[in-house]
C-alpha cells in the first residue's frame, strides 16, 4: 500500500493543492495536524483535508482555534487563529474540535501524531536530529509519523523509523518548497519512506495574506522557508 502524508497545511490552499497534484498515486493520505493557522485559507484547507484524508490528528493551532489570545506573544499566530475563529462554519469548527490527539494507521503498524508521541509531551518540538530519542516510544510500531516543527527529515530508529514529512504550508527548514512524503508499507525501515518537495505560487500566498490584513512577516518568511 502507498500512503501520502502531509502535515502542517496552515491554511496555505495554493501549496495544498500543489502538493495532491505532485504527489504520485497513493491508497490513502493521512495528516499529522495544523490544518489550520498562519495563512489565509482556513476553511477552504479544512474542506480539502477532509476529502482527501483518510485521518487527520490535531496539531496546537487545531486545538486552539477557540482561543487565539492563548498566542498572545506571538502576532503571526495569533492572527493567523483569529482569521480562521472568524472563517469556519460552525460544522468545521466542530471538525476541528474533534480532531483525537493520535491514531494508528494500516493495521496499527504506524502511529500518527502531530509532536511528541508521549501524551504529556503533546507540543513539544522534535527535530530530526532528536528521531532516535523516540527508540522508547516505537514499541510495536513499524513508523512514527510527526510534524510540528516543520523540518522535514525521516531517521531509522529501533528498526522502524520516524519521520516528518515536512510543512505543507510554512516549511522552517530553510527550502521554500511545499514539503510532503509517500509511505510504502511493503517497505521496512526508513527505505520505506520518500520524502518530496514541490515548488507553488509563493507570490499568490503573499498577495493574500495582505489581502487579509495579515501580518507582512507571514508572507514575507514564505520566501524564504523559515
Amino acid at each position: 500500500m502507498k500512503i501520502g502524508l502531509i502535515s502542517d497545511v496552515h491554511a496555505n490552499l495554493p501549496a495544498l493543492e500543489t502538493v495532491l497534484d505532485d504527489m504520485p498515486a497513493v491508497d490513502r493520505i493521512y495528516c499529522a495536524g495544523d490544518v489550520v493557522g498562519y495563512n489565509p485559507w482556513p476553511a477552504e484547507c479544512v474542506e480539502r483535508v477532509r476529502e482527501v484524508a483518510t485521518a487527520t490528528v490535531r496539531g496546537n493551532h487545531d486545538r486552539t482555534v477557540e482561543t487565539p489570545e492563548r498566542y498572545g506573544a506571538n502576532r503571526m499566530a495569533e492572527a493567523g487563529l483569529e482569521h480562521a475563529k472568524a472563517s469556519l462554519s460552525d460544522d468545521q469548527r466542530e471538525w476541528i474540535g474533534d480532531l483525537p490527539r493520535a491514531e494508528t494507521f494500516a493495521g496499527d503498524r504506524y502511529l500518527l501524531v502531530h509532536s511528541h508521541p508521549a501524551a504529556e509531551r503533546e507540543d513539544a518540538y522534535v527535530y530530526p536530529e532528536e528521531f532516535p530519542t523516540l527508540d522508547r516510544h516505537m514499541g510495536e510500531y513499524a513508523g512514527i509519523v510527526l510534524g510540528h516543527t516543520h523540518v522535514q527529515g525521516c531517521r531509522e530508529v529501533a528498526g522502524g523509523f520516524v519521520c516528518n514529512p515536512g510543512s505543507v504550508g510554512q516549511p522552517r527548514d530553510g527550502d521554500p518548497r511545499a514539503g510532503y512524503a509517500v509511505l510504502d508499507t511493503t517497505a521496512e525501515g526508513v527505505d520505506a519512506v520518500e520524502t518530496h518537495r514541490v515548488e507553488y505560487d509563493v507570490d499568490r500566498v503573499a498577495e493574500a495574506v495582505r489581502e487579509a490584513d495579515l501580518p507582512e512577516t507571514t508572507a514575507e518568511r514564505l520566501y524564504e522557508g523559515k
